[in-house]
């Protein structure tokens, strides 16, 4: 396999983001004042503190929905190919899959999935 396209792929690539942000900071204009840093949202001022604190039950599910999101993205392509890798990609597939119960099964004990 002949990794100089990838190579080249990857290095315009980086040129490019490098570009972008340097043109960016070149151009965009430097004024700053204290209006520009307060919240904003829909036109209408802020009435008391603009910030306010979640409880850390939306954190807690979104991360452990993130974790079998991605769970389910490395299923799918394995569903596709289980034939073709045979034994060992079952085998490989059985111990994500353990990995990712012994997880569920620890945050299930310490409480994670309870709304508290």
């Amino acid at each position: 396999m002949d990794l100089t396209l990838l190579l080249v792929v990857i290095i315009t690539a980086v040129f490019l983001v490098v570009a972008a942000l340097s043109l960016d900071k070149w151009l965009s204009p430097r004024s700053f004042n204290k209006q520009k840093g307060e919240a904003y949202e829909c036109g209408i001022p802020t009435r008391g503190k603009s910030w306010m604190q979640f409880r850390v039950g939306y954190y807690l599910f979104a991360i452990l929905f993130l974790i079998f999101d991605v769970e389910a993205m490395f299923m799918f392509p394995w569903a596709v190919i289980v034939r073709e890798m045979g034994v060992d990609g079952l085998l490989n597939i059985l111990f994500f899959l353990l990995i990712l119960v012994l997880g569920l099964a620890y945050a299930w004990k310490k409480g994670a999935l309870e709304w508290k």
